[in-house]
């Protein structure tokens, strides 16, 4: 049988939660998205509850709802990972034996948002670990955007917590090429069987070039056959293809995640997926206003370049 590790290998897509005009969680829209996706050929898992999924906006009644529309909605063979986020240590822990409970194959375990403006190493540590004793659940740690602040593990932190053997695997979105790179060397020197996940958006083919075992990415929620594309060039060591699916998919990555002002991804992605007639309503939880017209105009010429329109 393959293993948790074996089975995070490829193209994972970070999916939305469609919510109606009065911001209540859309569950038929929502159990439609996670089928679509899910049944894509190439999609080999999902990860739910990320941030793509407005976890920070969601109550633990609601994640774990998400959790089990996934289960209930998707292939059998497909891996669920379900994020976890929370700013208090106890919660978390909480919530992390709420999601395992109600179905998902494994956990993804993020950096609360106040650690951005500092927090002493042991706090991360005992975060963690208390995750770690409510759980059974294969676990993976969350590398931040270099830009996140104190957010971002430097190295002696990331020892730290990659010695902890409940933890298998990272998505690591550091968003910067060099530290993915140094993340990459020192987790495979110290432990090689740990599943680095390439998962910065805009540095997809960069990432498979320096060395990746796949991607959990909201990029493949909106043109999953695209990212499945690149990464199966990559995979072939077929860089000019790579490189083909790359131009196309990068005017999306930039519209998307780097086009000021920072933040509004979830607002991008659902806007993407509402011009392509998959979303009806493209509504986001305050304090997050919809998508304005010079952001809609950009998406749209970026979807054209991607062939998806």
């Amino acid at each position: 049988m393959q293993t948790f590790r074996d089975r995070l290998r490829g193209i994972h897509a970070a999916t939305i939660v469609p919510m109606t005009p009065h911001f209540e969680i859309d569950e038929p829209g929502l159990a439609d998205h996670l089928a679509s996706v899910a049944s894509t050929p190439g999609i080999n898992g999902l990860l739910v509850n990320g941030h793509a999924g407005e976890n920070f906006v969601l109550s633990l009644a609601e994640k774990r709802r998400v959790v089990e529309l996934a289960r209930a909605h998707v292939p059998g063979g497909c891996l669920i990972v379900s994020g976890v986020n929370h700013e208090s240590s106890l919660e978390a822990a909480r919530e992390a034996a709420t999601l395992e409970q109600a179905g998902a194959d494994g956990l993804l375990v993020f950096p609360p948002n106040s650690w951005a403006l500092g927090h002493a190493d042991d706090c991360v540590i005992e975060h963690h670990r208390r995750i770690r004793d409510a759980t059974t659940a294969p676990l993976m740690l969350y590398a931040a955007p270099v830009g996140a602040g104190a957010m971002a593990y430097p190295p002696p932190l990331l020892t730290r917590l990659i010695a902890d053997r409940r933890f298998v695997a990272i998505k690591e979105g550091s968003w910067e090429v060099a530290t993915y790179e140094q993340n990459l060397r020192l987790i495979h020197k110290l432990r090689p069987e740990f599943v680095v996940l390439g998962s910065g958006d805009e540095h997809l083919l960069t990432s498979y070039l320096v060395g990746s075992a796949g991607s959990q990415v909201s990029l493949a929620c909106v043109v999953p056959d695209l990212v499945i594309s690149l990464w199966n060039a990559a995979e072939a060591g077929d860089w000019d293809r790579a490189r083909a699916a790359h131009d196309k998919l990068y005017p999306l990555a930039v519209a998307i995640y780097r086009d000021a002002p920072g933040g509004r991804a979830t607002v991008r992605l659902k806007a993407c997926l509402k011009l392509l007639g998959r979303l009806s309503c493209d509504a986001v939880r305050p304090p997050q206003p919809p998508a304005i017209p010079s952001e809609l105009q950009a998406l749209e010429q970026a979807l054209r370049t991607a062939g998806a329109l």
